[in-house]
């Protein structure tokens, strides 16, 4: 495809600083198309943004810009949003389009190099954590209904197994009975918040650590990006699945169970950096509740896979059949493990905050 000849008038639409030289392909992201667009003065990020993943583009824009102004208003390095030319935050059409600075000298991991890396990424959340917890999350768009409500994710598992229709149930015996037995664990995160116990923040909800851009040079944390899902919900969402995913010693979908195991030492690494940027603003309910939050970000990535899998596999891209049976499992054995380490991490957690 020649990017140049299809976008150019897109971007054109927006106010750059020189003439635009060069539009081609950048990162590695599969929601929205991710173009690097050159000029003859600076670099940016050109992205289509999906609407069918998310329909409300105004509230998603007006999320993005409210959280970047508060954090650039107390010096903090994030993503700057470039208006088009009449003013307005992203290109409205049949196709929307938005453009962000492109921030130089930095680099993205996909995975951790290093436990060092993983601790790092840790404080890089925690402090947008931290720089957050003066927003008032209540103003902010639901991007996406229902992400992280847990016994919602458990009552849609269940309508997949009570219609089976694809005749799969019989296949996944143990994985519904773990799924089923642990129904009274699935509440305390969304009860907290319904309750007060646990106060409502600005989440992330996408906590990779190829969402971290770090300085090329030192290694150090420059800024987050991919503010599409920030949304209000708990602390224990975020802290939790970068757990689910970074503390693990496979891949999401390793078939070999032996080889998939929850990581003491990784959990405490992200924990100190994590709690080390949070420590003034934690609350002791959400303390105590860091460890379970990691095992429900875990077990509701199984369950949902899971049900997936039940219903035909039409959420979740899959490469082979039985391939989210394959993830599921992977799930449940982390939250097995992280269920059976609940003290050793708690103990961990107490330890970076005293």
């Amino acid at each position: 495809m020649d990017y140049m000849n299809e976008y150019k008038k897109i971007a054109d639409e927006f106010a750059l600083v020189g003439e635009v030289a060069d539009i081609r392909p950048y990162g590695e992201g599969h929601i929205n198309l991710t173009l690097l667009v050159t000029t003859t003065e600076k670099r940016y990020i050109m992205q289509k943004m999906n609407t069918r993943v998310f329909p409300d583009s105004d509230g998603l824009m007006a999320n993005i810009c409210g959280v970047t102004e508060h954090l650039k208003a107390r010096g903090i390095e994030t993503l700057s949003v470039v208006p088009t030319k009449a003013g307005a935050p992203y290109l409205k059409g049949e196709e929307c389009y938005r453009v962000y600075d492109f921030i130089e000298n930095t680099v993205t991991y996909q995975t951790a190099t290093d436990i060092d890396v993983f601790r790092n990424s840790g404080k890089a959340f925690g402090e947008f954590q931290n720089y957050l917890a003066e927003f008032d999350a209540s103003k902010l768009t639901v991007a996406i209904k229902h992400f992280h409500d847990t016994p919602k994710r458990f009552r849609d598992f269940k309508a997949a197994l009570e219609a089976d229709a694809f005749d799969r149930a019989k296949d996944c015996k143990e994985e519904i009975e773990f799924i089923l037995s642990h129904e009274n664990t699935y509440g305390i995160a969304m009860d907290g918040l319904k309750d007060g116990s646990l106060p409502l923040r600005v989440t992330h909800n996408d906590t990779k650590l190829n969402n971290i851009l770090m300085d090329e040079k030192t290694g150090a944390a420059r800024a987050v990006i991919d503010l599409d899902t920030i949304m209000p919900g708990s602390m224990l969402f975020d802290f939790g699945d970068s757990i689910r995913f970074g503390a693990s010693t496979a891949a999401e979908d390793e078939k070999d169970l032996t080889k998939v195991h929850f990581d003491i030492n990784l959990f405490k690494a992200y924990a100190e950096g994590y709690c080390g940027a949070v420590k003034n603003s934690i609350t002791k309910r959400e303390a105590e509740l860091l460890p379970y939050g990691s095992y429900l970000m875990t077990i509701e990535c199984g369950m949902r896979f899971l049900a997936d899998y039940l219903s035909g596999d039409t959420y979740f891209a899959t490469k082979y059949e039985g391939h989210n049976l394959v993830r599921c499992r992977t799930q449940i054995r982390l939250a097995s493990e992280m269920e059976a380490q609940f003290k050793e991490m708690g103990k961990i957690i107490d330890e970076i905050l005293a």
